[in-house]
């Protein structure tokens, strides 16, 4: 704000017969100029009129309100950005039961799981190095719920995934055009993060080895990670049986660090769970 001169008071003078005051605001004595009741800031600051005489004494935000605006904006774009994650989450997460694959919903008993919390605390390395895992073990043993949760904590912090599986996948190409083909496998390189479950459950037709090998090229392409989870035995990924498997293992093999999940059938255990608690609602009914 420029020096208030005799000049310059005349003008502020002047201008403020007209001036209208709102409720919080006041004339400060001093320089003549509005300021704010609550933080005593000035909300009117003086400006030389560019190229003739005279000055423009324009409104200015004070402390406080800037302080205002400010949270008003945050607040903003704190609801746009949970809307963006609730559409990521729509977009990534196409069945419902994967919402409940979360860091907090697991019971601590697989200690594996700390190497999934690892993950998301290193995201930003794992994506410049284009780090994948690959998921192998038993079945029930934790891991679409290991990727599960990893797919959530990074949605949560507004990171583009999508976990899907092959015969998802097949199903899609199958019902679009040839030319949309390509659009549709290029799209899957969009997400930061592609979880790809249940490997090897896919039927092992020409066609479907094809469509494999292609959404796992253009992935490796892409040079983004890739999180893979199967039943297989790393031994039959490692000395596939054929050359259309091998193409496919060789490329996840060269971007996915091994994790094997052993140990007790926690999804059979939680189905005897649930078994139990349904007979005890029937016996009291």
């Amino acid at each position: 704000m420029i020096e208030i001169t005799a000049e310059v008071r005349a003008a502020i003078d002047r201008a403020a017969e007209d001036m209208e005051l709102a409720g919080d605001e006041y004339i400060e004595p001093a320089d003549g100029l509005i300021h704010c009741k609550k933080c005593c800031g000035s909300r009117q600051t003086v400006v030389p009129r560019f190229g003739g005489s005279g000055y423009f004494m324009p409104r200015c935000l004070c402390p406080c309100q800037q302080k205002a605006q400010e949270e008003r904006k945050a607040m903003e774009e704190q609801r746009e950005r949970m809307e963006r994650v609730k559409r990521r989450k729509a977009q990534g997460l196409q069945d419902r039961y994967l919402y409940d694959y979360t860091f907090s919903n697991d019971n601590g008993q697989n200690p594996v799981m700390e190497k999934a919390h690892a993950y998301v605390e290193h995201w930003k390395e794992a994506y410049r190095d284009n780090t994948g895992l690959l998921l192998f073990g038993d079945v029930g043993t934790g891991k679409s719920f290991f990727a599960g949760c990893i797919a959530n904590a990074l949605l949560d912090r507004d990171v583009p995934v999508l976990m899907t599986n092959f015969p998802s996948i097949l199903n899609r190409l199958t019902d679009v055009f040839a030319e949309d083909r390509a659009a549709f496998i290029a799209s899957l390189d969009d997400y930061s993060l592609l979880v790809i479950d249940d490997l090897g459950v896919e039927r092992n037709t020409e066609y479907a080895m094809e469509q494999v090998f292609t959404v796992i090229d253009s992935r490796y392409r892409s040079k983004k990670p890739l999180i893979v989870t199967t039943n297989l035995k790393l031994e039959e990924i490692k000395k596939p049986p054929d050359l259309a498997h091998a193409r496919i293992y060789d490329r996840i093999l060269e971007r996915c660090a091994p994790v094997l999940f052993s140990g007790k059938n926690f999804r059979e255990e939680g189905a005897m769970a649930t078994k139990a608690a349904a007979k005890e609602i029937v016996r009291k009914g």
